[in-house]
């Protein structure tokens, strides 16, 4: 009678195991979560269902929401205002714009590049869309994507621009100053929600230390240096 008990019991765990895999499937099985790292334990297309149907899943909010302190480099130089990879680089006319794609597992928060005071904040584009970034797209007067340009006074730099890009998932963005707050190098900046492009506008001269491809971290990743740092 225990043997047959324990074979019972072992079956009704089977059936749970296999009923929790049937019902996620073809994502993963809550019993595996805890092993698999974050794009696996979300995929894109799941998050992208959730997002489009404005019901996410409470644990990937846990996730996406988190907000880690960062080790801010000393010295005379400029950081990257957002975790993700940056995928272009261009000039045009007296300026130099890097484009910085963030998927669904970045951190969401942005960060100032360089200390300085905020002298504007504008609500610019019309449009939601993906893929904003190339083509220079985000600065055009028409067709641009909803974005919301933060423009920062640097004694070291001059004016830098910060540009908070949202698509057809990232539909909200914000900004946590106000114009005349004075803002540290690597300081908490705002929050794109749920993936989207952070664009900065820089002086054409300065010479960058990443180039398309790699992936940077905010407030930690050095872009521009006045001296090998």
């Amino acid at each position: 009678m225990k043997t047959l008990y324990y074979q019972l019991v072992i079956l009704a765990l089977c059936m749970v195991v296999i009923w929790l895999w049937a019902v996620r499937f073809p994502y993963p099985s809550p019993i595996i979560m805890d092993f698999l790292s974050p794009k696996k334990k979300w995929p894109e297309d799941q998050v992208a269902a959730w997002v489009t149907s404005d019901n996410i899943d409470d644990g990937f909010l846990s996730f996406f929401y988190r907000d880690p302190d960062r080790v801010i480099p000393a010295g005379d130089n400029m950081v990257a205002p957002a975790d993700g990879e940056v995928i272009y680089i261009d000039e045009k006319d007296d300026m130099k714009y890097m484009v910085i794609a963030l998927t669904f597992w970045d951190v969401h928060v942005q960060r100032s590049p360089v200390a300085g005071k905020i002298v504007a904040i504008e609500d610019a584009g019309d449009r939601l869309m993906d893929g904003e970034g190339r083509n220079m797209v985000y600065l055009q007067e028409k067709v641009s994507p909803v974005q919301k340009v933060v423009t920062i006074d640097s004694e070291e730099w001059g004016l830098i621009k910060v540009r908070l890009i949202t698509s057809l998932l990232a539909r909200r963005l914000e900004v946590w100053h106000e114009v005349g707050d004075r803002i540290d190098k690597g300081e908490r900046l705002g929050l794109i929600h749920l993936g989207s492009t952070v664009v900065l506008d820089l002086p054409r001269d300065l010479v960058t230390k990443v180039k398309v491809g790699d992936r940077v971290v905010a407030g930690e990743t050095i872009l521009y240096a006045r001296e090998d740092q």
